[in-house]
């Protein structure tokens, strides 16, 4: 998010939430106030404003309503079919569609990970092909590890993995060594401040026994930079799987960059 946004998320009747060091009006939500790791956003994403959530705001934001996260560029949609021809702003989420009504988490459609180009593939995926030239012939062997492997560096999920608790480390590792899928993008909407506190007590544990690991460190290319977010943006998909009665919805990808206020 920019400032630049704040007109039109004001628009479509959402709250603007600013992360990270950069320069916003007095209207955003910040991570950066009270007790916050803002100073991290570069390597954890949106989980830097996750975390301040759960520290500061919980009680006043979960009260018996849904709270839910998206980005300047991935909206919720209203229906659980996304109108793709509708105008933005009749066709995201503004109010809690009936098919929730038995539901505490909503989880993003799932992101299948064997459907990489093959220019992709050729161009991070040379350390699993040396290894197996048929890995990404077979939904079986495309799996979350292998697609981690590939864009976010090789091995690295497996040393995260060891720095789980005893009640998740063996189940996640089965999770991404198993499953072709995953909801991603670090977006998710709860109605229960428990198993948000839950998953977050668990999650930033962990990412913290991974900083021992990989640090902070700057010159990582893009698509390792954010390790944290990366792992993060896989564990939520096993962890409230299995701990929530979840429901999965569409989203919209929508860039409002460049949108006219009126959209």
């Amino acid at each position: 998010m920019s400032n630049s946004h704040l007109e039109k998320i004001k628009k479509l009747n959402y709250i603007p939430v600013g992360l990270g060091n950069g320069k916003f009006d007095k209207e955003w939500v910040r991570d950066n106030t009270l007790e916050n790791i803002s100073y991290k956003n570069s390597w954890y994403g949106e989980n830097t404003f996750y975390y301040w959530l759960w520290k500061n705001n919980l009680n006043k934001n979960f009260d018996k309503e849904w709270v839910g996260f998206c980005h300047y560029r991935r909206f919720w949609t209203q229906n659980s079919v996304e109108q793709k021809n509708e105008v933005l702003f009749k066709s995201i989420l503004q109010k809690v569609p009936n098919e929730w009504k038995n539901h505490e988490v909503v989880l993003r459609e799932e992101f299948f990970v064997n459907s990489s180009k093959l220019s992709k593939i050729l161009k991070h995926g040379k350390k699993q092909l040396l290894k197996n030239p048929f890995v990404f012939l077979s939904k079986k062997t495309m799996t979350i590890k292998v697609h981690y492997d590939m864009y976010h560096g090789y091995g690295e999920l497996d040393k995260a993995i060891e720095l789980l608790d005893d009640q998740n480390r063996e189940g996640f590792r089965n999770f991404v060594n198993t499953q072709g899928s995953f909801n991603a993008n670090n977006i998710f909407i709860c109605k229960s401040p428990k198993l948000y506190a839950d998953y977050c007590g668990v999650l930033f544990k962990w990412l913290k026994n991974c900083e021992e690991i990989f640090g902070f460190d700057e010159t990582r290319e893009y698509s390792r930079i954010r390790v944290y977010a990366f792992l993060a943006e896989r564990f939520l998909s096993y962890w409230f799987k299995k701990n929530s009665n979840y429901i999965v919805w569409p989203l919209k990808f929508h860039d409002i960059t460049n949108d006219k206020i009126n959209f």
